[in-house]
């Protein structure tokens, strides 16, 4: 019987950075995100910064695609010719991208290539049911919890309680992204300029809602303080979120502290994907909720 050797791998929607990643022993695949007509890979091609000042000086709006199954079907391959017995990959939310059905796939066609493999190597597939730190973090952890001598059934359990329970929520600073985005209409976010309303949105199973219009910049922090008390799990582990405006996310940082009694687990840098959808003027936490999402 084979010596039980286990491989996290993740996509780079978790905003997990290269760095943080080799460190941890986290395989990476990396999504295409297409600037100014050029195929660029994050991380890879672009930091999160540079990326931050390109959304902001493009003249046509950045787009993101899914990882396909031959790049996936590579990764397989490359993970049994290293000699793991077990991979356990967690991928952007299913929800909202085709990579998870594509990681299937793969799967499936690997093992049509290669049976021999099929006693030597488990693909397990885990859904992150978001984007961004709601899968990431779960990711490093268990990569933690990995170097600790964790198994795969602990890992997968650790996993899927996290995704199914992790929720992001966000506050774009400025509505021009949003409103070229195309996840609310140019009206809707004309008035809400005139106005001087911010979008408190929230993304759970990657369903996005709006769950409240705050009025003034002050008052936006004191009322996501009050949104983490209300759904976040007692004591439980919670991450700040944070764009190009860094020092809000420190001042956030701070009053959540404040309010629970102990700091965030980190500051998470948002990426291209959420870039895309809410630009890089936003701020936000991620939470394990007390309410699981079931759907």
């Amino acid at each position: 019987m084979l010596k039980q050797k286990i491989k996290l791998m993740t996509d780079s929607v978790s905003d997990i950075s290269k760095d943080r990643a080799e460190t941890l022993g986290i395989r990476m695949l990396y999504l295409p995100i297409t600037v100014e007509g050029k195929a660029l890979r994050e991380e890879l091609d672009f930091t999160k910064e540079e990326f931050y000042q390109m959304i902001d000086n493009a003249k046509e709006y950045p787009s993101t695609a899914q990882v396909t199954p031959f790049e996936i079907l590579e990764a397989y391959e490359q993970t049994a010719a290293e000699g793991y017995t077990d991979l356990i990959y967690v991928t952007i939310g299913a929800g909202g991208s085709g990579t998870y059905a594509n990681a299937a796939m793969a799967r499936e066609q690997f093992y049509e290539e290669h049976p021999v493999s099929e006693d030597r190597l488990k693909i397990h597939l885990v859904d992150g049911r978001n984007y961004t730190a709601t899968y990431g973090y779960a990711v490093t952890e268990a990569a933690k919890k990995l170097a600790r001598g964790a198994s795969v059934p602990e890992l997968i359990d650790y996993l899927e309680d996290w995704t199914s329970h992790a929720g992001l929520y966000f506050v774009p600073m400025t509505l021009k992204y949003v409103k070229r985005s195309g996840r609310v209409s140019a009206a809707a976010a004309f008035a809400g300029e005139l106005l001087g309303l911010k979008p408190f949105c929230r993304i759970c199973n990657c369903k996005s809602s709006v769950i409240q219009k705050i009025r003034g910049e002050q008052n936006i922090i004191p009322k996501m303080v009050e949104v983490v008390k209300a759904d976040m799990q007692p004591h439980s582990p919670y991450l700040v979120m944070q764009g190009a405006d860094t020092e809000i996310a420190k001042e956030f940082g701070a009053a959540l502290t404040k309010a629970l009694g102990y700091p965030p687990a980190c500051y998470w840098s948002i990426g291209a994907a959420i870039c895309c959808n809410a630009g890089p003027h936003v701020f936000g936490f991620v939470i394990k909720r007390k309410e699981a999402d079931t759907e």
